[in-house]
């Protein structure tokens, strides 16, 4: 069986972090679908996805370490085309990935007891994005 659902997630300009995990639960738990995988996609190619401890600290390190390894400052070859200054968001994106595939058991997500599912939206202005929840297994 195999169910495609959306999140709706409303982000600030920057390196704005989401906790989806209750999100991503919620559609699971809603799917009838009992023992499988799923899948968090991300279509926009300036927003990943990822796992995290979902804490301020860790939050504003992740972020931190973005700008001084991706920093927003230097020249892209990106902006050249479409003069929108959001190279460094690509490239940020691009290096987490646009999506996770998360296994579940009984409809309870199997992640450690830190890890929580995030969205990370890297562009240069506030965003609505929607995410692809795709849930594959068996029901009971």
């Amino acid at each position: 069986m195999v169910i495609t659902r959306t999140i709706s997630v409303s982000t600030q300009a920057g390196t704005a972090v989401a906790d989806i995990t209750e999100d991503v639960k919620e559609r699971v738990a809603q799917s009838g679908v009992v023992d499988g995988v799923v899948t968090v996609f991300v279509p926009g190619a300036t927003g990943a996805v990822t796992t995290i401890e979902y804490e301020p600290g860790l939050v504003h390190d992740l972020a931190e370490y973005f700008d001084r390894t991706i920093p927003e400052d230097i020249h892209y070859q990106h902006e050249e085309r479409w003069h929108d200054e959001n190279g460094h968001s690509h490239i940020r994106a691009s290096l987490l990935g646009p999506s996770i595939c998360v296994p579940f058991k009984d409809t309870r997500l199997l992640l450690g007891t830190w890890q929580q599912i995030v969205f990370v939206d890297f562009d240069v202005r506030a965003r609505e994005r929607e995410l692809i929840i795709q849930i594959m297994g068996e029901s009971e």
